[in-house]
């Protein structure tokens, strides 16, 4: 009798063991957050100046991604890497001008670097709006009337970056959304005073 209490109690421990055994659960990660005022206030860029800009340093608005693609070197086509990830692009196609694709890399090394030093990490950015043919801003127009038909992103020169989401690599720690977002305002706005 006294057996088989014995085996009873060590059965119930190694189905215990065994029970801890499967996956961890991801560490709660929270940033300190140092305030930076309104986002609006540090990103309400007007879209004059962003046209400017693409107009200057980008290419000739293209009709299609055919001839995106006819471009050679003046665009390079982005994807998926260790930085950022491409999102499904309804309204848009995968390529940049040298110098925007240099700058999305940055961005994407940046935000990692930062995530990774306040102690986290497994966050990448998302990227959801590229180069813009025309055919794309004609579809795009007619589901968004605030879609403006000439979009620095006719250029080659902008993207779009998601900040209510982000990509989740691995599930070794769990970092608020909100503190993510404050993340990747903090390195545009290091960026932007360069």
């Amino acid at each position: 009798m006294v057996v088989k209490k014995w085996i009873w109690a060590a059965a119930v421990l190694c189905m215990v063991a065994m029970m801890g055994c499967g996956e961890s659960q991801p560490i709660k990660k929270e940033f300190k957050i140092i305030p930076f005022g309104r986002y609006s206030s540090q990103f309400g860029d007007l879209n004059d100046k962003h046209l400017s800009a693409a107009k200057s340093i980008g290419i000739d608005p293209v009709a299609s991604r055919e001839d995106a693609e006819k471009l050679g070197r003046k665009l390079r086509e982005i994807e998926t890497c260790k930085y950022y990830k491409i999102d499904k692009l309804t309204h848009s196609i995968p390529f940049l001008v040298p110098e925007a694709e240099e700058l999305l890399e940055t961005i994407g090394e940046n935000f990692i670097d930062s995530v990774e030093s306040k102690g986290a990490s497994g966050y990448k950015i998302i990227v959801t709006s590229v180069l813009r043919p025309k055919e794309d801003v004609k579809k795009l127009r007619r589901s968004n009337v605030n879609a403006s038909s000439n979009s620095a992103h006719c250029y080659g020169t902008t993207f779009d970056i998601a900040y209510t989401r982000f990509e989740h690599t691995h599930n070794k720690y769990e970092v608020p959304e909100a503190h993510l977002k404050h993340t990747l305002a903090e390195v545009l706005l290091d960026l932007k005073k360069q």
